[in-house]
């Protein structure tokens, strides 16, 4: 695993810039299974995919029709074949092979979020903590040395 761009939580999560960092890719199994996995899940949820799935759908219309018998045109697209191909394609396939893959970007990119979030609280703790004006260091040095600062001043 790289080294973290954003160092470590206090429970010891690296914390990535990226998320194809976060998770381990000690082997190339590994490496392989997410670079798939987060590219999928950036590039199947998009509407270029949207177009795509519609027109592999509007293929097998021709198919539907010439088996209901609206249309008597013999060619490729209005076979039996073709339209078990399509099916298996576009409800067999597609269901279940996207979904599983698109699981296991989802949970890298949750995994590699949720350590960025957790960091940002533990930065954003440490930074209200110095800002306090009761916590010794941080903003309390500046306004003692202020108020010193004032009380020479004051002096005659």
């Amino acid at each position: 695993m790289k080294h973290p761009t954003h160092g470590f939580t206090k429970q010891g999560t690296a914390v990535h810039g990226t998320t194809i960092d976060h998770m381990p890719s000690e082997t190339a199994y590994q490496q392989f299974n997410k670079k798939v996995a987060l590219w999928l899940t950036k590039n199947v949820f998009t509407m270029t995919c949207f177009w795509v799935f519609c027109a592999f759908s509007v293929l097998v219309i021709p198919s539907v029709l010439y088996a209901m018998g609206i249309i008597h045109l013999k060619m490729f697209l209005t076979t039996f074949g073709f339209e078990l191909l399509m099916t298996w394609l576009l409800s067999t396939f597609i269901q279940l092979v996207l979904l599983p893959a698109i699981g296991v970007g989802q949970n890298l990119q949750s995994a590699a979020s949720d350590a960025r979030a957790e960091k940002q609280f533990e930065d954003t703790e440490v930074i209200a903590d110095r800002l306090d004006t009761n916590t010794e260091g941080g903003i309390k040095v500046v306004l003692d040395r202020l108020d010193s600062l004032e009380k020479e001043l004051k002096r005659p």
